[in-house]
């Protein structure tokens, strides 16, 4: 079962989403809580994901991602919004988001969400990524984007398309027949010639540099 707890101030959005998952196979929601008391819930049921509101007024969820990312076994993290531009978002995915969902999402998409970051792929909710491709990681261009995309071999290239396709390192291997190893490997190597620290960003640099379809959903 995927362990799962949602932090939202509104406690409709909590039951919402808490209905959604919990009707979902192999996803059990262990805890809901708001911000004040969400490192203390993750702390005890220890999730293997978080679905956290950006925007809460007690405790926000940019402190609350902090906090969370700072353990040893930190769960998944997505961040919820209501905005498709979220001026939080940037700084949510630096700090170490695995995506962003919009709380709308269609009760399919939020369970098949749940599952990607589960297995360590990324979540980017169509409606948001545009917004955000536009401005990250800094003003530049797709051109500009592209020049570090053309410094991956074809097969890095390969395995970044599948990355911002939200596949895990595991679907990576199977879909492109190589062992486990070899796909952390790549991934590392990605990571490092793009300048970025983690997978949304390299999945957000491939939107940018166009290697991607409008459509940026979990696979």
């Amino acid at each position: 079962m995927i362990r799962v707890v949602v932090v939202d101030d509104e406690q409709l959005i909590r039951s919402g989403i808490g209905l959604i998952l919990q009707a979902a196979d192999g996803i059990e929601v262990v805890a809901t809580a708001t911000g004040a008391d969400a490192v203390q819930e993750i702390g005890a049921h220890e999730p293997d994901v978080v679905l956290l509101d950006i925007r809460m007024p007690d405790v926000d969820g940019l402190t609350v991602l902090r906090r969370v990312r700072e353990r040893p076994d930190a769960p998944a993290v997505a961040m919820l919004t209501t905005f498709s531009s979220d001026d939080y978002i940037a700084t949510a995915l630096r700090s170490g988001a695995a995506g962003f969902l919009l709380k709308d999402t269609a009760p399919e998409l939020l369970a098949q969400s749940v599952r990607t970051l589960a297995a360590g792929g990324v979540v980017l909710s169509p409606e948001v990524t545009r917004t955000v491709v536009d401005g990250y990681p800094d003003p530049g261009t797709t051109g500009a984007a592209a020049g570090l995309i053309g410094r991956l071999s074809e097969r890095e290239r390969l395995v970044l398309v599948r990355l911002a396709g939200g596949s895990s390192n595991a679907d990576i291997a199977g879909r492109l027949h190589l062992s486990l190893g070899t796909v952390k490997d790549h991934v590392s190597a990605v990571l490092a010639k793009l300048g970025v620290a983690t997978r949304v960003e390299a999945a957000l640099l491939a939107q940018q540099a166009g290697l991607l379809s409008d459509r940026a959903e979990p696979s």
